[in-house]
């Protein structure tokens, strides 16, 4: 499919916006009005001069009103009409063409969705394919459908035959026995099977591209820590840093000037601005860290840039988004150091709010630096994190090996993460996944202050799961005997197999 670009539209519609005439531009222009109308109607193709002169006059950049963005964008929803899937909907080229004119953002929005359409399409046909034609995978599914019927069976015997001997019997316990034993390195191969090519996949969000990013890193970046170090040395040793000692190192190193602001501002935390807002409504713990991002991204520049590269990213937007999480990984580990840091979590046996109130940071400040504890030798206790706002959108995870935690939509509703938002206290429950194993996990409401009082806070909760072979190190393991506090859970209704579970909200796939 073939269409104009429509330039004669966006003429218009600049013109009609800086309240200029037809008649006026036209006389401006040193052509008829008459023919601007033909121009505006998209009759009649422009280029040259009179395209030069037509965007001075409406103040409009060229490349902008060659309409470069626009051809591709129309070309691609003429791509877009020939898939299978829009069989039945007919839109004709003039109607494409006003689309774009009128409604660029509708049309590359149209865009986008039908390209993580297509790569969602592409990835299930080839998960399919997969199940039919690989080899390895279909000797592993025969494998352990054949061990749990010998399972199954060995089972039947023994509870539907009352004569059997003691002998027969200890033998068919032990076949049991034998073939389940024999199973789990079988699950175990095809997991692993499963998540060599999960990681062999590309997302098509940033965030999440990112996010698979940190996770392949272990979320512990030694190059980086090296700079947090020496960089820590720069600063004073209170705790918090003193805001008026950050503000002159920012202004005298790199010509950055701190100001307070009031009321909703922008933050200001693009790595070329010259002028960083700290709003008045943070806590000293959010003006100290934002400052230390900032310090850190001009300071450490050149690490954080090699650390970004590392990630092999797919798009710029995905390489700011790595920048940031990446400046405010430095930043968490100026203000918390490494080896004093480790040494006083262990002493203090991971308090969380203990831990803030001694080194000046946020409860979600410290948590963040808790998970990245995993320098070989000096390893902290391995947490896994998630984040969930007010509607259950989880964000900002970090698994562990034996807990899953979905990549889309809202997590087990057991979870204590979810009960945090009805407290001020830390919620705390061992959770039993269908695997067997057991973690145990803590969650905390935080805010966010942006505002005074007539601005709504965004409220978040914070949760940090681990093993439960590793609790007896943590102080949110006294006094759970109770059995009040041990909850099946699964990793979301999609993915959990207990179909009695009376919290269920969606079927299992």
């Amino acid at each position: 499919m073939s269409v104009r670009v429509p330039i004669g539209m966006r003429i218009k519609r600049r013109r009609m916006a800086i309240g200029i005439s037809q008649a006026g531009l036209a006389r401006t222009l040193g052509i008829s009005a008459s023919y601007l109308n033909l121009i505006e109607s998209d009759k009649r193709a422009i280029g040259g001069g009179l395209l030069v002169r037509i965007g001075e006059r409406l103040g409009l950049d060229l490349a902008h009103l060659s309409g470069e963005t626009d051809a591709r964008i129309v070309g691609a929803i003429g791509e877009l009409m020939t898939d299978p899937v829009m069989q039945g909907i007919e839109i004709d080229a003039e109607a494409i063409r006003d689309l774009v004119a009128r409604h660029p953002e509708a049309a590359a929005a149209m865009v986008r969705l039908h390209r993580s359409y297509s790569d969602t399409h592409d990835n299930v046909e080839s998960l399919r394919h997969r199940l039919r034609s690989d080899p390895h995978l279909s000797q592993l599914l025969h494998e352990i459908l054949n061990r749990i019927s010998g399972i199954r069976s060995g089972a039947e015997i023994l509870t539907t035959v009352p004569d059997l001997s003691d002998a027969d019997r200890s033998r068919f316990i032990a076949r049991i026995g034998s073939e389940t034993q024999d199973l789990v390195p079988t699950i175990r191969n095809l997991v692993g099977h499963f998540e060599q090519a999960a990681a062999s996949q590309k997302p098509t969000s940033p965030l999440r591209e990112v996010d698979e990013a940190i996770i392949a890193h272990g979320n512990h970046f030694p190059a980086l820590e090296d700079a947090a170090d020496a960089l820590a040395a720069e600063l004073p040793r209170t705790h918090p840093p003193q805001e008026v000692i950050l503000a002159a190192l920012l202004r005298d190193r790199f010509g950055i000037e701190c100001r307070v602001a009031t009321g909703p501002t922008a933050r200001g935390d693009e790595a070329d601005a010259s002028v960083l807002l700290l709003p008045e409504t943070a806590p000293p713990t959010t003006r100290s860290f934002s400052m230390l991002r900032r310090y850190a991204t001009l300071a450490a520049g050149d690490v954080l840039g090699r650390t970004v590269d590392e990630f092999a990213l797919s798009s710029g937007e995905a390489k700011r988004l790595a920048h940031r999480a990446l400046s405010s990984y430095v930043a968490g580990a100026m203000m918390m150091p490494y080896d004093a840091f480790h040494a006083l979590a262990e002493e203090r046996r991971y308090d969380i709010e203990l831990l803030g109130n001694i080194v000046g940071a946020s409860f979600e400040q410290v948590a963040h630096r808790l998970v990245t504890l995993r320098r070989p030798g000096k390893e902290g206790v391995p947490f896994g994190f998630l984040r969930a706002d007010r509607a259950g959108r989880l964000s900002k995870r970090f698994t562990l090996p034996g807990l899953i935690l979905p990549t889309f939509g809202h997590g087990c509703l057991l979870w204590p993460i979810y009960r945090a938002f009805g407290t001020d206290d830390i919620v705390r429950q061992v959770s039993v996944l269908p695997s067997g194993a057991r973690f145990l996990q803590i969650a905390k409401r935080v805010t966010k202050p942006v505002g005074g009082f007539h601005v709504l806070q965004p409220t978040f909760a914070i949760m940090l799961s681990c093993d439960m072979l590793h609790t007896d190190r943590t102080v949110y393991a006294d006094g759970m005997d109770g059995p009040h506090v041990v909850v099946e859970t699964g990793p979301s209704c999609l993915l959990c197999p207990r179909t009695d579970c009376a919290h269920r909200h969606e079927l299992p796939v």
